[in-house]
Formats: structure tokens, sequence, C-alpha cells
């Protein structure tokens, strides 16, 4: 079974971005920014931005990559 990193990596290498609702979701993980933060510590290129909802009274972390070319 992949792990969370793992997963969380082959999505952002598909060109999809990824927010903490969609990781937790999509594969179980309630701490997006600390795998992110893993990731990035073997030497991935993540982004990321900050997003207000649609009413603009909340924000997030999204997280891409900007080529899937690794």
């Amino acid at each position: 079974m992949a792990t969370q990193c793992e997963l969380i990596l082959k999505h952002l290498k598909k060109g999809k971005k990824i927010n903490p609702i969609q990781a937790l979701n999509r594969y179980g993980c309630f701490r997006l920014g600390a795998r992110i933060h893993d990731l990035k510590a073997e030497g991935h290129d993540i982004k990321s931005k900050i997003v207000q909802n649609k009413e603009g009274n909340k924000h997030y972390a999204e997280y891409f990559m900007e080529s899937s070319n690794e």
C-alpha cells in the first residue's frame, strides 16, 4: 500500500493541485502541510499559494508542481 507522501506526490506529478480538504477526503491525510514538508525535504519542487473560499471569509493553502518532468 502506498504511503500518503507517495499518493500526494503522484497526484501533484499529474499536474493537479491539492488542498487540505482534498487530501483528507482522497488520501486520509489530516496533515497535508507536514507531508508537503517531507516531500520538499526529499527535493521535490512543490509550490503553494493561499486561496480564499467563495465567501471570502476563510483561506487555505493549495499546493502544486509547475513541472511534472521529475
